[in-house]
């Protein structure tokens, strides 16, 4: 899966949002805020094909968690990610 074209990540007064960057995108109910974790993984994958693996790999480089909780966690962040329209398969 990929992060569907049109969508940047923007900072906002020091919150990082996610915003659709063209008005055939424009649903602003689908926009969300990205914590510094999410917004690491975000950064690490956005031009690339990812899956749960991949951002598990990912957090367990950058930080002190299990596999099982890194993994738990990649798994919450596609599902969040997929509601809000800013994945393709």
């Amino acid at each position: 899966m990929r992060i569907s074209k049109g969508f940047k990540m923007r900072d906002l007064c020091g919150v990082n949002i996610v915003t659709p960057s063209g008005l055939e995108q424009a649903n602003f109910n689908k926009m969300m805020t990205l914590n510094e974790t999410a917004a690491f993984l975000w950064e690490s994958i956005k031009e690339s094909d990812f899956n749960e693996d991949t951002l598990a790999d990912l957090l367990c480089s950058e930080y002190e968690v299990s596999r099982e909780t890194a993994m738990a966690d990649a798994v919450k962040l596609i599902n969040d990610w997929r509601e809000a329209g800013v994945l393709e398969d």
